[in-house]
């Protein structure tokens, strides 16, 4: 088990949080950016440690992976919330399962909410500062609930204690900045305060107890939204931060939650419903606008890496560097280029590029290859990356040929169609991620400089290979054997044309 103590900074604790998730990397991530907020976060790894430590820690609020070595997250929360003393405490379940089910039966158990992994740090604070300001508003509310209850028991005459605790009731529920009901189990209103008809945009209590003659048809947007409320009541008597949608009274739409609990007699009659209304809409927008932004910088960083990449970086990697033994890297050089960029406005220049380059990555994503990167008029591509492939030479082959014949298609200035240089070499690779604030995914190795070399000492439109290639691939494609030619940093090399595919 990882415990993370006190953070040793003098700033005052803003609550202490068990993280309960398998996946260590995943783990630490979150408790590294709730410790930077100030929260106490103890890090459990199996779901029987949280029994022992809840002995002598209690936590403001719970995050619980569903899936557990030892026992199911759906199973601990449920033991949690037949507890009477930590039942109230709010479980926030993580999961990387997104389907609606997983929900369902999360929130069938007592969740309070639902995060699917990986987290976003801005969406799990958001989260956290919401479970704790209500936790803390029900503790406040069962305070003055203990209080009240206190007082009578020490009068000596329940007339006189009866009437007091109304008196300090009716002051909190007018007074109360939350919006407070009570409701027939049939779905009228028994009483609103001030606060809660202001929430629904009525002018009064007395005019929206008027108004609302059917809870179920008038107030909730998804008709069977307080049906299901109320099966759940009926089941464990008391609902935690349900969020719904609902209507105002001039028919717009916006968000609540509400606390709802059953109110029984001393004989265990039922009495009525009562509960608490928080307006979240703003907290929804802002949900909303971190997921849009989220899914933005994913889009985003998916088009600069590779997928797999992408992913280490979500979730922390700081340095990624990884070796091949196996990947075959393909360089391409428009020839002449230079000569004619000078016949060209600039914005023919950079359309025809694009065209270019948007066709072979075209390419690319039909044989599975990954782009590295285009410098000037030149292109690079790999394959065998950074998902290793065995036939990640048939593959760069392949790719090879159909940009020579994808060129064809992009005429110069003269009229006359371009004209490609390609390299091709296979072998050992470093490949990794650069950078802080733009990041770049390289290939780095002998193989990739040797690719590059059988590029700058090709002729127009022919496919240069090393000896290697051709080994790889001389029973699929026809070659010619070019001969020995002097290249740099390596001295006299044999090299081939890569003609085409055997038939």
């Amino acid at each position: 088990m990882d415990t993370q103590q006190q953070p040793l900074t003098n700033a005052p604790v803003n609550g202490t949080i068990f993280l309960i998730d398998c996946d260590r990397n995943h783990r630490r991530h979150m408790a590294e950016v709730l410790s930077q907020h100030d929260y106490l976060v103890y890090e459990l790894t199996t779901g029987h440690d949280i029994w022992q430590q809840i002995e002598t820690h209690v936590p403001d609020v719970i995050f619980l992976d569903i899936e557990l070595p030892d026992i199911s997250g759906y199973r601990i929360c449920q033991r949690l919330k037949e507890n009477l003393d930590t039942r109230p405490i709010p479980v926030v379940f993580l999961s990387r399962l997104s389907d609606y089910r997983d929900k369902i039966n999360a929130f069938e158990v007592g969740a309070a909410d639902f995060i699917t992994k990986p987290c976003h740090p801005e969406e799990v604070l958001a989260r956290v500062q919401n479970q704790l300001y209500l936790y803390r508003q029900r503790q406040q509310l069962s305070q003055q609930n203990a209080l009240l209850l206190d007082e009578v028991r020490e009068r000596t005459q329940i007339e006189q204690a009866l009437r007091q605790a109304e008196a300090k009731y009716r002051s909190i529920f007018e007074n109360s900045t939350a919006g407070i009901f009570q409701t027939t189990e049939d779905g009228h209103y028994l009483s609103v305060n001030a606060a809660m008809a202001h929430i629904y945009g009525y002018g009064s209590p007395q005019e929206m107890i008027a108004t609302i003659t059917t809870i179920a048809e008038q107030v909730y947007v998804q008709p069977k939204r307080r049906q299901e409320l109320i099966a759940y009541l009926k089941r464990f008597d008391k609902i935690t931060d349900a969020e719904s949608q609902v209507y105002r009274q001039d028919g717009t739409c916006f968000w609540i939650s509400e606390d709802i609990w059953s109110v029984r007699d001393d004989q265990g009659r039922f009495l009525c419903y009562e509960g608490i209304v928080h307006d979240i809409s703003e907290r929804r927008q802002m949900e909303d606008e971190l997921r849009q932004q989220r899914q933005q910088a994913d889009r985003l960083l998916i088009n600069i890496l590779p997928y797999q990449i992408a992913q280490r970086l979500k979730l922390g990697s700081r340095v990624i560097a990884e070796n091949f033994d196996e990947v075959s890297v393909l360089f391409a050089d428009l020839v002449d280029f230079t000569a004619a960029s000078s016949q060209m406005t600039p914005q023919e220049l950079v359309k025809l590029l694009n065209d270019i380059f948007s066709a072979f990555d075209q390419l690319a994503a039909v044989h599975s290859l990954e782009k590295i990167k285009t410098i000037g008029d030149a292109y690079m591509v790999a394959a065998g990356l950074p998902a290793p492939r065995s036939d990640h030479a048939i593959a760069i082959a392949r790719m090879a040929l159909d940009m020579q014949a994808a060129i064809q298609r992009f005429p110069r200035p003269d009229g006359s169609p371009f004209q490609l240089r390609i390299g091709i070499n296979t072998g050992p690779v470093v490949a990794g991620v650069i950078g802080k604030r733009k990041f770049a995914y390289d290939l780095w190795g002998d193989t990739v400089n040797l690719a590059s070399r059988m590029e700058t000492t090709g002729e127009p439109q022919q496919i240069q290979t090393t000896a290697v290639i051709y080994e790889h691939l001389k029973e699929s494609f026809t070659f010619q054997q070019r001969g020995t030619i002097a290249i740099k940093g390596r001295g006299p090399m044999t090299t081939y044309w890569l003609i085409g595919v055997k038939k």
